[in-house]
């Protein structure tokens, strides 16, 4: 007497899975035709977008080179000694008189990039940024972690006056300090 005995069962979802890229494979057969030299050919492709863009009233908006040569003169290289806060508002201020600011913030806002930052921007996943408020928060979580804060917290608590310092020179120092982590949480 022979017994068929099924040691393993088949898991669905693996199963399905399985099945759905030897569909893919048999649909795409220009991809499975390619040689190993072949896929080491650059692509012609267009890049993706890291940025969904929102859509413009006016579709027909132009950015002023002017305007361009002011971004790209106030450029972020990613340097820990560079505030990412004070980043922001010089690009706000460069921006804010523009119509339609939030997508043309969106569209200037890798010119103001350099080295470090602008590496960090292409790492971006695609798609990832569909508005102004994220882009900020996301270059703000990257430029400034929750370490640097607490670092600035904890000199800001911590803040003396110095030996032979004048009072106006301390608060100048001391506000300087918020000045440089506005988000320090701390009751004023």
């Amino acid at each position: 007497m022979r017994r068929n005995i099924n040691l393993v069962e088949p898991i669905p979802e693996i199963e399905g899975y399985l099945h759905t890229r030897q569909r893919e494979a048999r649909n795409n057969t220009s991809m499975a035709e390619l040689t190993l030299k072949e896929y080491a050919i650059p692509s012609t492709e267009e890049p993706q977008d890291f940025i969904m863009y929102p859509t413009v009233e006016d579709d027909n908006f132009e950015i002023k080179p002017a305007l361009l040569n002011l971004v790209q003169q106030n450029q972020f290289s990613g340097s820990p000694i560079e505030d990412p806060n004070l980043h922001i508002s010089t690009f706000l201020r460069l921006t804010g008189t523009l119509k339609e600011n939030q997508a043309i913030r969106l569209h200037l806002f890798p010119f103001s990039l350099r080295d470090r930052a602008s590496a960090w921007f292409h790492s971006l996943e695609v798609g990832s940024i569909t508005s102004w408020d994220q882009m900020r928060r996301a270059f703000l979580a990257r430029f400034f972690p929750p370490s640097k804060t607490a670092k600035l917290r904890d000199r800001i608590t911590r803040f003396n006056q110095k030996d032979g310092e004048s009072l106006y020179d301390a608060w100048e120092s001391f506000k300087e300090m918020l000045i440089i982590c506005p988000h320090h949480g701390l009751e004023k």
